[in-house]
């Protein structure tokens, strides 16, 4: 049980917050993560961020766990060039962590040096990047146990399947071919010991096989990319993939064509599929221009770079990880459609 709290978590309890916020905290601490009285939870966050991480806090304190939090513009210069030796020194004697954080350009690695504690020590970790006062009242409010129903019931299906083909009214026209050696994820919001997860959850994913194609993405884009040109509707960017690489890709918008081009060329494995994955997160009813919550908008999104491959079983790696999200899809999986324009034909 929490006996002193430090000068930074009495400064963050002392934050004022909007109440709105309450709802989502609880569920990110008593439904998702549930947090125990005799654990130790480490909250990371930053200036921007700091209310939504005071709702959290508050109910850590309630919750009477031990708790600390990192302000990150604390301890080091943004962006960082690494996650800051206090931060990960703390996350070795916990058992949950919260990274609550608005993140900045070039800042990935710091975020994959504190992932590996959370893998290496098997820490129940809630990745809330870019987390805003929208999305905490609206994906942080969906009802966890019904959209990991649907999770278990999809995942269900795609490990059994060999292929999966989507389609959009945009263009979109991809097929999946699934190597059975790679494991199927559920992040469905209810984090365990085996994978770390994003709040809001809701979305299932593996490393594909092979990905061809066209992908049409008139929702958003990833990491910094999404807060630079927001929702794309009006502008998508098409995506040509063959043989699991990008072979082209064209917008009307070619600072945003050039920028993504540049960002999936990173290294030699920027460009390659390591993502596949369907959104299932049923409270969240549109996209915003925020990948944390867009990314679980029902339907298809794809990532290039990073596979995760110590969840996946993909033997390569890269330096970046980008998401990709289109709007109403058709899905098969196999023959059996499962999606039809945005909707799932699954009962949740």
């Amino acid at each position: 049980m929490q006996t002193e709290l430090s000068s930074q978590a009495q400064a963050l309890l002392a934050t004022p917050f909007s109440p709105d916020f309450l709802p989502g905290a609880r569920s990110a601490v008593g439904t998702c993560l549930r947090v125990e009285a005799s654990e130790k939870v480490t909250l990371i966050t930053d200036r921007v961020t700091a209310p939504i991480a005071a709702s959290l806090a508050q109910e850590l304190a309630a919750n009477g766990c031990r708790w600390d939090v990192f302000v990150l513009e604390d301890l080091a210069p943004r962006p960082l060039a690494g996650m800051p030796a206090e931060v990960l020194a703390d996350m070795e004697t916990s058992d949950v962590s919260i990274f609550a954080v608005a993140v900045q350009q070039n800042e990935l690695l710091s975020r994959m040096q504190m992932t590996n504690v959370v893998n290496r020590r098997h820490i129940r970790h809630a990745h809330m990047v870019n987390i805003t006062p929208q999305i905490m009242c609206e994906g942080m409010r969906a009802d966890f146990y019904r959209v990991d129903q649907l999770s278990q019931k999809v995942i269900e299906k795609v490990r059994r399947a060999s292929v999966i083909r989507a389609t959009t009214p945009a263009g979109t026209d991809i097929r999946a071919d699934l190597n059975p050696g790679y494991h199927w994820l559920k992040t469905s919001g209810i984090i365990s010991r085996d994978k770390w997860g994003n709040l809001p959850g809701g979305e299932i994913f593996t490393t594909p096989g092979e990905v061809n194609g066209t992908f049409v993405v008139d929702g958003v884009v990833g990491d910094y990319l999404c807060a630079r040109y927001g929702l794309l509707e009006a502008n998508p960017l098409t995506i040509e993939i063959r043989g699991n690489r990008i072979v082209s890709c064209e917008s009307e918008n070619r600072q945003l064509r050039d920028d993504f081009w540049a960002y999936t060329h990173t290294d030699e494995n920027s460009d390659r599929v390591g993502e596949f994955a369907i959104g299932t997160n049923l409270g969240v009813e549109r996209v915003i221009g925020n990948i944390l919550q867009d990314e679980k908008f029902p339907g298809i999104h794809i990532a290039f770079g990073n596979p995760y491959g110590e969840h996946t079983g993909a033997p390569w790696t890269s330096t970046t990880h980008i998401d990709v999200v289109g709007l109403r899809f058709d899905i098969w999986v196999d023959d059996e459609q499962i999606m039809q324009g945005g909707r799932f034909l699954i009962e949740a």
